[in-house]
C-alpha cells in the first residue's frame, strides 16, 4: 500500500487544545506509524541540530554532515517498525546518525589514528555574559568559531563525546547509550577532550559553545523539505498491516 501524501500539517480538532510541536517523541512515532507521515517532519525538525553537530564532529564537513542527517532520517523512517519503546527515540535516532556518518567515513578511507594519551584537563569553566550590546554579540560569533575550530581538531572519540555531552547537553547516561560506550569510558574521553580544548581555549570561550555549530533558520527548513520528499517518494505506510498480523 502507498503512503499517505505527506503534506505540511494542519491544526484540527482533535489538536485544538495541543500542538504537535509540544507532544513526546512517543506520541509523533505513533501517529506516524499509524498513518500520519506529517508528525515526522516535526521530529526532523526537533532534532536536526543535535544531529547535525553529531554528524559533524564525526565527518568534519558541514555539506556532508547534512547529507548524513538526512539519510539517517530516511532510514528511521524506513525502520521505524524497529523501534522499541523502551528505548528514547532521540537515543535510537542519533545512533542512527552516528552509524551513517561512520559509515561514510570508512568508505572515504578517512578514519584518523585516534591518540589516547593526555590525561590532563580538568572541566571547563563555562561563563555566561549578560552584555547584549552590538560588540558584545560580535566578540561572541568570534568566539563561536574560534570553538569551532577547536572541537574539529580534537580526536574522533574526544570529539563527539564532547559534543553530545557539553554543547548539546546530554547526560553521561544518554551520551553512552548513542555511542554504544559504557558511562566510565564517557567521563574519561570527556575528561580528555575539556583537558585538550582547555590549553588552546581561554576559559570564557567555553561560554560560546551552546551557539556554535548552529542548524536552523532555512538550513533546517531544507532538511525537513528534502527528507519529507524522499520519503514521499518511498510510497511507505507505516499504517498498513504487517503480513504477520493480516488474518490467514
Amino acid at each position: 500500500m502507498s503512503m499517505p501524501a505527506l503534506q505540511p500539517h494542519t491544526q484540527s480538532s482533535s489538536d485544538s487544545t495541543v500542538t504537535l510541536s509540544s507532544l513526546p517523541d512517543d506520541d509523533l512515532v505513533r501517529r506516524v506509524r499509524a498513518g500520519d507521515g506529517a508528525c515526522f517532519a516535526v521530529l526532523v525538525r526537533r532534532y536536526n541540530q543535535r544531529l547535525f553537530r553529531t554528524a559533524r564532529s564525526i565527518v568534519r564537513d558541514d555539506d556532508e554532515a547534512e547529507d548524513v542527517i538526512q539519510q539517517a532520517y530516511v532510514n528511521a523512517y524506513l525502520h521505524l517498525d524497529q523501534f522499541a519503546e523502551r528505548a528514547q527515540f532521540s537515543t535510537w535516532l542519533t545512533r542512527i546518525a552516528i552509524h551513517e556518518a561512520w559509515s561514510r567515513v570508512r568508505r572515504q578511507g578517512r578514519l584518523r589514528q585516534l591518540d589516547p594519551a593526555d590525561d590532563e584537563g580538568q572541566r571547563m569553566t563555562l561563563f555566561t555574559s549578560p552584555a547584549q550590546d552590538p560588540e558584545a554579540r560580535a566578540y561572541g560569533r568570534e568566539l563561536a568559531a574560534l570553538m569551532e575550530h577547536a572541537i574539529a581538531a580534537l580526536p574522533e572519540m574526544f570529539r563527539t563525546v564532547f559534543m553530545l555531552r557539553d554543547v548539546e547537553g546530554l547526560s553521561t547516561q544518554e551520551t553512552a547509550a548513542c555511542l554504544g560506550l559504557n558511562e566510565i569510558t564517557v567521563k574519561t574521553r570527556l575528561h580528555r577532550a575539556r583537558g585538550r580544548l582547555r590549553r588552546t581555549l581561554t576559559a570564557t570561550v567555553g561560554a560560546s559553545a551552546a551557539s556554535a555549530f548552529q542548524f536552523d533558520g532555512a538550513r533546517c527548513d531544507r532538511v525537513v523539505a528534502t527528507v519529507m520528499t524522499r520519503l514521499e517518494a518511498l510510497h511507505v505506510d507505516h499504517a498498513a498491516p504487517r503480513q504477520e498480523d493480516r488474518p490467514s
